[in-house]
């Protein structure tokens, strides 16, 4: 398999007030093949959601390189990265992040729409793929959690994309739904080939995970275990 992304020697310096030269990453290396589903656990302040936002090209290493199927981050600029994001990433987040005023159908149609796929038809079958078929009119207020994790889902898997980030997938939701919401996701990016990283603090996550990866004091550590203790 190839590698879709690079890590090497990346590094997160903060200056603050209470924390002077405090760094969330400090050295961190990873390798993820194309298809792999990954799960990256780490305690609070470990790096995990920073290392997510540098590979979205939503923050900037200190020092480092990132590359995403073959393209070096830094390289590509601020346009380049935007139309990395809409085209080839895709985002599942712990708060779901619909927009209120959209329908579930208008959540997911926009995901197309800036990555230049306007198609309708493929909204509705990412809605229907993930069970929310006859709800695309409801907005993110008349869905339960889960239903809007989902409508998450698909919004992120319609567009294909290359690989998904998603952070604390279901650190919202409780124990069976969490459960429902790791199937379907693991399920998509299985079909579609796509790369999945989950930073989580969630057990069950491991178990349908390919890799075990921890952030120890903003380095990446592989563990092959997977253990109902994680956290």
């Amino acid at each position: 398999m190839s590698t879709v992304i690079q890590v090497v020697d990346l590094w997160k310096q903060y200056d603050r007030i209470d924390q002077p030269n405090s760094a969330a990453l400090r050295g961190a290396n990873l390798d993820i093949k194309a298809g792999e589903v990954i799960a990256l656990y780490g305690k609070s302040g470990s790096g995990k959601t920073t290392l997510l936002n540098i590979l979205a090209g939503l923050d900037r290493p200190t020092k480092g390189r990132v590359s995403i199927e073959g393209n070096d981050l830094e390289a590509l600029g601020e346009d380049g990265k935007t139309v990395l994001r809409r085209q080839r990433l895709g985002f599942v987040f712990q708060f779901f992040n619909l927009l209120p005023t959209l329908t579930a159908f208008e959540n997911v149609f926009l995901s197309l729409e800036l990555a230049g796929k306007p198609k309708h038809d493929l909204a509705l079958k990412a809605l229907e793929s993930v069970d929310l078929k006859g709800k695309e009119s409801r907005y993110p207020h008349e869905l339960s959690g889960g239903e809007q994790q989902r409508v998450a889902i698909a919004r992120a898997v319609v567009k294909e994309p290359a690989i998904i980030l998603a952070d604390e997938p279901t650190g919202n939701l409780d124990t069976r739904t969490g459960e429902q919401v790791l199937t379907l996701l693991t399920h998509r990016c299985r079909e579609y080939g796509t790369t999945l990283i989950m930073a989580t603090h969630s057990p069950l996550t491991c178990r349908f995970s390919d890799r075990i990866l921890r952030m120890v004091d903003g380095i990446v550590v592989e563990e092959t275990p997977c253990l109902e203790t994680q956290s």
